[in-house]
């Protein structure tokens, strides 16, 4: 048993490190390791650290919090308070731990906060943005904190020109809480202006960090009176024509749940516009990220320095998919290992290999020396073990009184007596060998290791059953306590 000690503390130690990373410290690799402010990049300029010369920006879209149309569950149903228990926690670990380090002095959140915004009644709406609030640790004056905060509305959150015209109250409901879907606000030295609009139609590769393929242009509308019911993309014409009138040097956009960039091109500039993906695990992207945005303060005059420039930096967030197949992986290869491992634990290949050596070395002198016989006045006998494996037992023979006048016969006969002596060991033991297989299912012997393996079967199970215990009882207190910990800590 102490080598299963041994394993117990093994896979409790495994599983310890396993779940204080998944819950823990991967939420920890982006602002430790992985990621950065674009700006830190940039040398001091005349001993000013580059930091007085930017706002940062930390950029959050597509939460999406699920409800009871993202499954066409009923609402209290345990099946979907389990999953938006943890897709809430995820993302309010993604806020908190791997956001919110980068102490940015704005958060800028790009649409989509609700799944099923515009067709939830009043009741479970305001459930959803109470949710909402505590995810994100959102005041009533809808900051983060004391970080202000700025809303852009998403289809999820308002839906299209059918809902405006037929649900105002949707629409009213939305700006009482996060104010005008349609504004203009500043941030360090540059004016942003937000739209109630989708991605600007340009259907053309969108760089490295897309997981799925482009995205297509769905247009679907109402079959009576042809208002808008889903649309990925403004026209065309309505593309070109805002890039002319406002001329902007960035867009952003949520609403695909992937990452995309590309380069739209107008007769006044070339524009780099940004898809973000979800920062939610549930919304069909593996790899979920936010972004970090670098606001110049400070605009110079015909001066076209990175001082004068926003800069980017997209950053992802731990795969939990991943982190899930991995304890599911972790626990067949905890109970693979426990029903499976042998009697004498690790130590086991060292031992056979010491006997492989000792039956060298033994052979290796009896061929040299040719002078001891082992098998001189000694029988075997057989001996099973519990596990209902067949051992060869020696046992030496009391050795016969020699007469003195017999020594001479002996040693002249030496050689020949050996011989014999071998032959009829080995006829003897191969004797019984053949009465035993002959003996079939019914000898006693045979019975007895059924018995034996069968017993070594229960005692495995009851092993296994009382060591996942033990590991069941040191690892899950950890995992509650951090999932908890992270739920209910502001």
């Amino acid at each position: 048993m102490k080598h299963h000690h041994k394993l117990t503390v093994a896979l409790c130690l495994i599983w310890a490190a396993s779940i204080l990373y998944g819950e823990m410290f991967a939420f920890w690799v982006p602002s430790l390791f992985t990621c950065s402010w674009p700006h830190h990049h940039l040398l001091k300029t005349d001993g000013v650290e580059s930091d007085g010369k930017f706002t940062k920006v930390a950029i959050v879209t597509d939460p999406q919090l699920m409800d009871k149309t993202s499954f066409r569950l009923s609402s209290k149903t345990l099946a979907l308070e389990v999953a938006q228990f943890y897709t809430d926690v995820n993302m309010r670990r993604s806020f908190f731990q791997s956001v919110l380090p980068f102490k940015p002095d704005v958060v800028l959140f790009l649409g989509d906060y609700f799944d099923g915004g515009p067709f939830l009644p009043e009741e479970e709406w305001y459930e959803s943005l109470s949710r909402f609030k505590h995810v994100f640790c959102l005041n009533s004056q809808g900051k983060a904190g004391d970080i202000p905060t700025f809303y852009i509305p998403g289809n999820h959150d308002v839906g299209y020109s059918r809902v405006a015209s037929h649900k105002l109250d949707v629409i009213n409901r939305y700006e009482k809480e996060f104010g005008s879907r349609n504004s203009r606000f500043v941030i360090g030295s540059t004016e942003f202006i937000s739209i109630d609009a989708q991605a600007i139609d340009d259907q053309t590769p969108c760089g490295p960090h897309r997981a799925s393929s482009v995205i297509n242009q769905r247009l679907w509308r109402h079959f009576q009176d042809q208002e808008v019911m889903y649309q990925n993309y403004i026209t065309t014409e309505s593309s070109k024509k805002l890039l002319e009138l406002l001329k902007p040097t960035l867009v952003l956009s949520g609403h695909d749940h992937d990452q995309c960039t590309l380069t739209h091109k107008s007769e006044a500039r070339s524009v780099t516009e940004h898809t973000l993906g979800t920062i939610s695990w549930q919304q069909g992207n593996l790899y979920p990220s936010f972004m970090l945005l670098s606001v110049p303060n400070t605009v110079h005059q015909n001066s076209s320095g990175p001082d004068n420039m926003l800069h980017t930096q997209l950053c992802f967030l731990p795969r939990q998919l991943f982190i899930y197949m991995w304890y599911l992986s972790l626990f067949v290869l905890t109970l693979l290992s426990l029903l499976l491992w042998p009697n004498h634990g690790i130590s086991f290949l060292n031992n056979a290999a010491e006997c492989v050596s000792n039956v060298m070395k033994l052979s290796f002198l009896s061929g040299v020396t040719k002078e001891k016989n082992e098998d001189e006045n000694c029988e075997y006998e057989m001996v099973w073990d519990a596990e209902g494996s067949m051992h060869l037992v020696k046992k030496v023979l009391q050795a016969p009184v020699k007469r003195q006048s017999d020594k001479a016969l002996v040693e002249r006969g030496n050689a020949v007596m050996r011989s014999a002596a071998r032959k009829n060991t080995s006829e003897e033991i191969q004797v019984v060998m053949d009465s035993n297989v002959g003996a079939g299912v019914s000898d006693p012997l045979m019975r007895s290791a059924s018995k034996s393996r069968t017993k070594l079967v229960i005692q495995r199970v009851i092993r296994t059953i009382m060591m996942s215990i033990v590991i069941a009882a040191f690892n899950v207190p950890i995992y509650m306590m951090l999932l908890f910990k992270d739920w209910v800590e502001k």
